[in-house]
């Protein structure tokens, strides 16, 4: 057990419960002068936050995504340094900046160090990705969680995410940097075997490999070595194109599709804030230097939209919800997609990317009880 008394679960909203706030500061530069541009606004923002309630006397893990190889849309360091001041000058007994332990050691490239940000980095399972506490969730295959130690052990957390698109479920920001950033290997192996949406009866398929030559986002392929389709869900939009062409009826949709991936993250998301006390946990999402994949992909593509800004709340559906509403219309800006990739159908950018609908996440941490879709935008000037 954590030496943390585990807080309970928050409530889910009810019907006309009141908004949530979030706190916006836009990317946008009115004056030609440094307190008008982003940096600037994101102090601003920190102040209107109730840091010292949220950090005093506090242990604070600071979660962020290291990226990986040569990426280099991550979090600039300036704002993550920038951070750190503030919740020294809130009164933490310490802090530090942590990530999954298997992806620590990439910081360094993207000039994440003590030097540069003011406070340490530690792998928030330890060196070798074994410290860690199970919580059970009995979801479908889903039976625990392994939250890493170092996070539970914190006394507040500061999730500090990253926006951009992702492949399995449309976007990754807050839930997903906590539900897939601050457990184990092995947990998000686990998490990552809830994908489905589509049944392969092996013992129909004639072996003709018309699914693989009709899919056209390279999700269907043929494993040589064992004669079989696989699918790869990160690409897939379940537009039925392999179900189609199968001559044999050997491909079914099934249906749920990517949702109990969605619904397993916000249930890991639930398990890792509820190790914090309530009021103890805040919620920070630069919708900046939006790209079409995970910075875990290694590589950097262009921005698929201008810079937004950022936007910060203690209710994580409330802040998502804020983040896909900001970054929700328009099209995608010339040579920010993949060579060939076509748009389809959708109420979201993400979602006419992806093929995923990025709004069922912010459903779904609904549905779990934490917190609130319902918002009011405050902007920092």
């Amino acid at each position: 057990m954590s030496r943390k008394q585990a807080a309970p679960a928050a409530r889910k909203a009810d019907v006309g419960h009141a908004p949530a706030e979030v706190l916006f500061a836009s990317a946008a530069v009115e004056r030609l002068e440094a307190k008008a541009t982003l940096p600037a606004k994101f102090q601003r923002m920190l102040d209107r936050l109730p840091m010292k309630r949220i950090c005093g006397e506090a242990a604070v893990a600071l979660k962020v995504h290291v990226g990986g190889n040569i990426g280099f849309t991550t979090i600039p360091p300036l704002f993550i340094r920038l951070l750190v001041q503030k919740i020294k000058d809130a009164g933490a007994k310490r802090v530090f900046v942590t990530d999954g332990s298997p992806s620590i050691h990439e910081a360094t490239a993207r000039g994440y160090t003590e030097e540069v940000l003011g406070a340490p980095l530690v792998g928030a399972a330890g060196v070798s990705d074994r410290y860690f506490y199970r919580h059970p969730v009995g979801y479908k295959t889903l039976e625990e969680i392994e939250v890493c130690g170092n996070i539970q052990d914190a006394d507040a957390l500061v999730n500090l995410s990253h926006f951009k698109g992702h492949g399995d479920c449309g976007y990754g920001a807050a839930c997903k940097n906590l539900a897939m950033g601050c457990v184990t290997q092995k947990s998000r192996g686990d998490l990552h075997l809830l994908e489905g949406g589509l049944e392969y009866d092996e013992k129909l398929c004639s072996k003709c490999k018309k699914c693989v030559e009709a899919c056209t986002r390279n999700a269907a392929k043929w494993n040589a070595e064992q004669d079989r389709l696989e699918i790869f869900y990160h690409n897939c939009v379940y537009c039925r194109h392999c179900v189609l062409a199968c001559p044999k009826d050997a491909i079914k949709i099934t249906g749920g599709g990517f949702v109990p991936f969605q619904h397993g993250m916000a249930l890991a998301a639930r398990e890792i804030l509820r190790t914090f006390q309530p009021g103890r946990a805040v919620h920070i999402t630069f919708l900046t230097q939006i790209t079409v994949y995970c910075d875990c992909w290694g590589f950097s593509t262009p921005p698929l939209i201008p810079d937004v800004g950022i936007v910060a709340s203690e209710d994580i559906a409330a802040v998502e919800k804020a983040s896909l509403d900001l970054t929700r219309d328009g099209d995608p800006l010339p040579g920010s997609l993949p060579p060939g990739h076509k748009l389809v159908e959708g109420r979201h950018l993400m979602e006419r990317i992806h093929g995923k609908d990025p709004y069922v996440q912010v459903d779904r941490l609904e549905a779990v009880g934490l917190g609130t879709a319902a918002y009011r935008l405050r902007e920092i000037k």
